[in-house]
């Protein structure tokens, strides 16, 4: 079966005048009719304050999934039906964003079931012969972000601190991309004291994976900083709750870092960065590490653990110390780090840290790509809440508020002075808790994008 897109406006549609009357109407954007025998998709026009390319890339994501459930084998849309439908939109980008959200919305993961297999109903686009490279780009952030999602998705059993290096040696093996995998020697040698300790718990041994792409060793030096936990009990500061197994995702920030670099590598961007993964595994056993011992960093700093299951930050600051190291002008780490950022922006907007002018940046280039970001201050007079009476600083607040902010000017404290820093929270997007638009029910692939974008823009 095969189905052709078009607009409620298009001359088929408004002939069958029952039909338009039926769209129209109702409160779908889109529906699925039969005209004389034609399976067609006709969409509503858009309101004029979202003629944007995210609902392009939710329109058409919603599309595909629908018509993906029902087994269609195939749809067409003519880009110039495309255009006319969304007037406002440059027609090539447009484009872009249908292809990126058509093939985004009807993503799966089955790896693990064993009576179903991915099923993606084919997207035909007449007239686009002088649009290939818009469909072109739209296809490479398809498979940036959907190799983000994989990551997130899979299991604690098949991605832990051991496999997760060799996961991405291969996932780049055939890319302009140095993998560089250092293990728990290694990372004894490097004075990587926060992993080490985190990770103490763990049948497995911790990493740290350097990913470095020079697309243009010209430009300045950006560090992305992904926080890596492949599974996150809490520690001895065990988590509570009746279902904790979105926990694998909290290595949502290395996926972002990951799927980045898959962009810029596929891309062939003019732009020169590293991504530093720190990778463990929080887990409660007798070597765990303990609420009060006092870690010392490498560049002197010493931490008091107050609670085992705020060890986001005690991985990240041993990303930060080696990006400062490496002397990168631009660092920005993100990951899952604090529930609280979650109640202060919920499940569709990250918090973002650091410096005031590149944070507005990076929100217009969220709102732009659908990564969307938000600005949150950093307080300076919260930062005593950080005050420990055995080490320079604790890793929680001694105050029950504000602890995304307080989690960020924990990250600050590890960032040298020479560089522009940015601290992505991204806790309350990593995951969709049911299909919407582009997005499946699971892991969303956030910060992929937004991450490849800022580093092109920068480096400018």
């Amino acid at each position: 079966m095969k189905a052709e897109i078009l607009f409620l406006a298009s001359k088929e549609i408004q002939r069958a005048t029952d039909i338009a009357e039926y769209v129209e109407s109702g409160s779908s954007r889109f529906n699925p009719v039969w005209i004389d025998g034609k399976f067609y998709v006709v969409i509503k026009p858009l309101e004029e304050k979202k003629e944007t390319y995210e609902e392009v890339r939710h329109l058409a994501g919603g599309i595909a999934r629908d018509l993906s459930s029902r087994k269609v084998d195939a749809a067409s849309l003519n880009v110039d039906e495309l255009a006319k439908g969304v007037p406002g939109l440059e027609k090539g980008e447009a484009v872009q964003a249908f292809v990126e959200g058509w093939h985004l919305g009807s993503y799966q993961f089955f790896t693990y079931k064993s009576n179903k297999t991915p099923f993606q109903t084919k997207l035909g686009l007449e007239g686009s012969k002088d649009l290939e490279s818009f469909i072109r780009e739209g296809e490479i952030r398809v498979q940036a972000v959907s190799f983000s999602r994989d990551l997130m998705n899979e299991v604690p059993n098949v991605l832990n601190p051991e496999t997760f290096p060799e996961v991405l040696k291969e996932a780049f093996e055939s890319e302009n991309v140095e993998v560089n995998i250092y293990r728990k020697q290694q990372l004894e040698e490097l004075e990587m004291h926060g992993v080490l300790a985190v990770n103490r718990g763990s049948k497995y041994d911790p990493a740290f994976v350097e990913m470095v792409y020079r697309g243009d060793e010209s430009k300045p030096l950006i560090a992305l900083v992904g926080k890596g936990v492949t599974f996150d009990t809490g520690g001895i500061s065990l988590k509570s709750g009746r279902n904790i197994s979105d926990m694998r995702m909290d290595m949502g920030g290395a996926a972002a870092v990951a799927g980045a670099m898959k962009l810029l590598a596929l891309s062939g961007a003019k732009v020169n960065v590293t991504a530093l993964i720190p990778m463990v595994e929080n887990m409660p056993d007798n070597s765990s590490l303990l609420p009060s011992e006092v870690i010392r960093y490498k560049n002197g700093l010493t931490v008091q653990v107050g609670n085992t299951d705020a060890e986001g930050r005690l991985i990240l600051a041993d990303g930060i110390i080696r990006a400062g190291d490496l002397g990168a002008e631009y660092i920005i780490d993100i990951a899952t780090l604090t529930g609280a950022v979650v109640n202060a922006l919920g499940s569709k907007v990250a918090g973002v840290f650091g410096n005031e002018e590149i944070a507005v940046q990076l929100k217009r280039i969220g709102e732009s790509n659908g990564d969307r970001v938000w600005p949150l201050p950093l307080v300076d007079d919260y930062d005593r809440y950080l005050d420990s009476d055995y080490a320079d600083l604790c890793n929680i607040s001694s105050k029950g508020e504000a602890g995304a902010i307080t989690a960020a000017l924990f990250l600050r404290r590890f960032v040298p002075e020479t560089a522009n820093w940015l601290h992505v929270d991204m806790a309350g997007v990593m995951e969709s808790s049911g299909a919407s638009g582009y997005y499946p029910k699971s892991a969303t692939g956030f910060g992929a994008r937004l991450l490849a974008d800022f580093a092109v823009e920068i480096s400018k």
